[in-house]
């Protein structure tokens, strides 16, 4: 029997990856052909996983700050369009699911120009520029939420809620907080790429005041980058804050039940996994975002209960008392546990597979 095949065009950030990567195995298990493209960004992120046929695609945003990198990179575009194009016309995929992300976009304009049938997924309370641009051509719009802003009424019938993609590990985690696993205050920080500079410079002196006030000591496990290691080690030795310093890890989740609280900023991915996980956390969202989408990530997560929300500008004046607050108000803990075990994504591998058959059993 010939096994269907499905590509997983994947943008090269984390927040993109991950939830592609779990998608490749949640299929390889059902025992389909499974190919993943990215750019050489994403690829970082993939190295450990041996078990993927990864094809890397050249990518570039539209840069439009001067008129030349406006032409480079609608060159670069269109080279990768055209590279996308040879590529499916000699490995023809019934089905590409896009996960949003710049480097998504050529391979999903070249299925549309090979009338490949091809989905597209958005995990963020707005959607993303690749995603916005492909959702006139594309089959379906999977999102995580029915409040997604920014897809116009002429394609609301495109769109199914699914839910967060989140990794296998998370959702099949039986980790359950007790009432004494708060007595005490053990913070994870996660810190990549667009957080471990401003983290690593604001959040060790809170950190230490917190150390001065609490009767039991905290423990911290802060992400960061490697350049960043000593820095930190040398400041939390120094205040005798016990504390695990790492940088990019495939294993996250190791850490998520050594800590009570979580710092990150608002990707959707990163929020998802820490909603599943129902563990309390911060969101401070980057502020630089792309259509300020992790400020609308962090600001709806607060709403419906599901995580605290701190501006970068506040960080300095506003986590300690925040943290404070926290720890010293359980019923705050209580009630957004409460809210976060009311939500689930377990049934979502169900639900996009059934999406996804219906779609390749329609005529063209």
């Amino acid at each position: 029997m010939i096994k269907k095949k499905i590509l997983i065009a994947s943008g090269g950030s984390g927040g993109h990856i991950f939830p592609g990567y779990s998608l490749a195995n949640y299929y390889k298990d059902k025992n389909f052909s499974v190919e993943f493209t990215t750019d050489k960004r994403g690829l970082k992120y993939l190295r450990n996983y041996k078990n993927l046929n990864i094809i890397i695609i050249p990518s570039s945003p539209l840069v439009k700050k001067n008129f030349l990198k406006l032409i480079f990179s609608i060159f670069y575009i269109v080279f990768s369009i055209m590279k996308s194009l040879s590529y499916l016309l000699f490995n023809r995929p019934s089905i590409i699911i896009g996960m949003g992300g710049y480097s998504s976009f050529p391979i999903c304009i070249a299925a549309y120009i090979l009338r490949i049938k091809f989905v597209i997924y958005e995990n963020n309370l707005i959607i993303g520029k690749a995603n916005n641009f492909l959702l006139p051509f594309a089959n379906k719009l999977f999102v995580s939420y029915k409040e997604i802003e920014g897809i116009p009424e002429k394609y609301s019938k495109k769109v199914k809620v699914l839910g967060n993609i989140v990794r296998k590990e998370i959702m099949d985690s039986n980790f359950s907080y007790k009432k004494k696993d708060f007595d005490s205050i053990r913070i994870l920080v996660l810190g990549g790429s667009q957080a471990a500079k401003i983290f690593a410079q604001e959040l060790p002196q809170i950190f230490e005041k917190l150390n001065n006030k609490f009767k039991t000591k905290i423990k911290i496990f802060q992400q960061c980058h490697k350049d960043q290691n000593a820095q930190l080690s040398e400041f939390y030795r120094r205040v005798k804050i016990e504390h695990e310093i790492f940088n990019f890890t495939n294993e996250i989740i190791n850490y998520y039940h050594k800590a009570n609280l979580v710092i990150t900023r608002s990707g959707a991915s990163a929020l998802g996994e820490l909603l599943n996980y129902n563990i309390p956390f911060i969101s401070i969202p980057l502020p630089t975002s792309a259509d300020n989408h992790q400020y609308k990530n962090a600001e709806f997560y607060a709403k419906k209960g599901f995580g605290f929300f701190l501006n970068q500008k506040d960080i300095k004046y506003n986590l300690y008392d925040l943290i404070d607050k926290i720890f010293n108000n359980k019923s705050l803990i209580d009630t957004l546990l409460t809210n976060q075990r009311q939500h689930s994504d377990k049934d979502i591998f169900n639900s996009l597979s059934l999406q996804i058959e219906k779609i390749l059993n329609e005529k063209n």
